[in-house]
């Protein structure tokens, strides 16, 4: 949605009355207070979680007020379905996207759609996500992925139950900075978080919280939050800038990500991306790339372990398609069918990256029945929709990967899956992440038999994505005759991969 009516558009947060002359028709919650709207009773640490609650009671089209914001949020599939059509929406950076700005600014996943920068990037590095480029992650892939099956052969020998969400952000944390920019954050050699992903979790979990806090009283309540939150983006914003200024002065990569980003011109005008913009891009891509899978695996993992024939089966097709191999290629890893579906159940029911909001490119009819004026925006909840009745059938908290089969998919209305987003603005590292996810799903139940804690009870962490709190997992080796280890490439040390430039206290 790119020109001088887009630049016109205000930007920030713009209030449901402002978009929605027929605002009267969307249902809200009973007992509305003044000023604190239908706040009351809502968990400030829950917010998402609290509105699916609301949406199940209201319907497939339903609006919230808390201190002078309302926001119109959308689930039902038909209403999705015309959200979804790029010829009359787009992308809205709102919430918690426009909060990540001062982190990210016009990187691919928070810029407005009139920013010049985003189809540049889009653009310049879209060949970073080919087959070709993905097949030569797939190494680096299995290196990762070895590092996190070392460190659960040690729990496990210990005794140890393995922290799940912990663990799985290593991994996938380590294989963004190893496959994009040849950066590696020891994270399975420390005791603790590298400090880059507490910065990077606390950026997000402070955008979390400016969407819940009443904006007047924001600077007094959050003083320290932001005092600490401003060291988080400086910290950051450190940190990337020395993994570049290592590239640009040292050896060049793989032709990876950050190679594409520093010396390619995009291929019709011939620009490139500033270096301010490269900063952005990075630390898009490390955010995007971990915290969304990390999140898919461990919910995937939550469900194998509390469905042990679901995982006997996903089981039974890794040791039948990649037999007594050591290491999977690239391209048996697309045939673990069954395991994709696992992943896409999984993602069914907790989209880790859990609401995408759309905005009218002209005054439309949403529906038939509500008017928006250009530039009105309404929030998808995307947990709801994939718990549409009227798409998914009567059962959908039930857990059930054959949901996925081709029959099954092709029977679906369109748009009634959405974890990677929609539209021109989707997720750009979609097949990159399903691609990891399924490798390291495969690589761990060949390895290992899940046991799950019997006391355990799910709870669903939020900080603009979704994790599981508290998961922790107790594992069986399986026997050699049953599994085969995967063996450490030589590549896990090449050159190429740098260490952390930034060091100090606590590092």
């Amino acid at each position: 949605m790119a020109g001088t009516r887009d630049t016109a558009l205000p930007k920030g947060f713009r209030s449901a009355e402002l978009g929605w002359p027929e605002l009267r028709r969307i249902p809200h919650p009973p007992y509305r207070v003044p000023l604190i709207g239908d706040a009351v009773g809502t968990n400030l640490r829950t917010p998402l979680q609290d509105s699916l609650r609301v949406g199940r009671r209201l319907g497939p089209i339903f609006r919230r007020k808390g201190f002078g914001k309302e926001i119109v949020f959308v689930w039902g599939a038909e209403l999705t379905g015309e959200l979804a059509d790029e010829s009359r929406f787009a992308k809205h950076v709102g919430l918690g996207v426009a909060n990540l700005r001062p982190v990210a600014g016009d990187g691919l996943f928070t810029a407005y759609n009139h920013e010049p920068n985003w189809q540049l990037a889009h653009d310049v590095l879209a060949p970073g996500f080919s087959r070709e480029a993905m097949e030569g992650y797939h190494a680096m892939m299995l290196g990762v992925a070895a590092r996190l099956t070392g460190h659960w052969d040690s729990e496990q020998a210990a005794g140890r139950a393995v922290d799940v969400p912990g663990d799985m952000t290593k991994l996938t944390l380590e294989t963004i900075a190893r496959t994009g920019f040849g950066h590696d954050f020891d994270s399975f050699e420390r005791a603790r978080p590298h400090p880059f992903v507490t910065a990077m979790v606390g950026a997000l979990s402070y955008a979390q919280r400016l969407n819940v806090v009443p904006a007047p009283v924001a600077p007094v309540l959050m003083r320290r939050a932001g005092l600490r939150n401003r060291a988080d983006v400086a910290y950051l914003n450190r940190t990337v800038d020395a993994v570049v200024e290592t590239r640009r002065h040292g050896p060049a990569g793989d032709g990876d990500l950050l190679d594409r980003m520093l010396e390619t011109a995009h291929p019709e005008t011939g620009e490139r991306l500033t270096p301010e913009n490269v900063r952005r891009q990075v630390i898009t891509f490390l955010i995007a790339g971990h915290e969304t899978t990390s999140g898919a695996l461990s919910f995937a993992l939550h469900h194998l372990a509390r469905h042990p024939e679901i995982a006997a089966r996903a089981r039974a097709e890794v040791d039948r398609v990649w037999g007594d191999t050591a290491e999977p290629a690239y391209d048996q890893v697309a045939r673990l069918r069954y395991v994709r579906r696992v992943l896409d159940e999984s993602l069914r029911l907790w989209p880790t990256a859990p609401a995408f909001a759309r905005e009218a490119r002209q005054d439309t009819v949403l529906g038939g029945v509500h008017p928006m004026r250009r530039g009105a925006w309404a929030l998808v909840l995307m947990p709801l929709l994939h718990r549409d009745p009227d798409a998914w059938g009567p059962d959908t908290e039930r857990f059930d990967p054959d949901r996925f089969e081709p029959a099954a998919v092709r029977a679906r209305p369109a748009h009634t899956f959405k974890p990677f987003g929609t539209g021109a603005r989707a997720c750009i590292g979609r097949q990159f992440a399903l691609h990891e996810a399924t490798l390291v799903l495969g690589l761990l139940l060949r390895r290992y038999e899940l046991l799950p804690d019997p006391a355990y009870r799910l709870r669903v962490a939020e900080r603009l994505t979704l994790m599981p709190e508290g998961l922790t997992l107790n594992l069986r080796r399986r026997s050699p005759a049953q599994a085969v280890a995967p063996e450490v490439p030589e590549a896990r040390e090449a050159p190429s991969a740098s260490r952390c430039p930034v060091t100090g206290a606590g590092e």
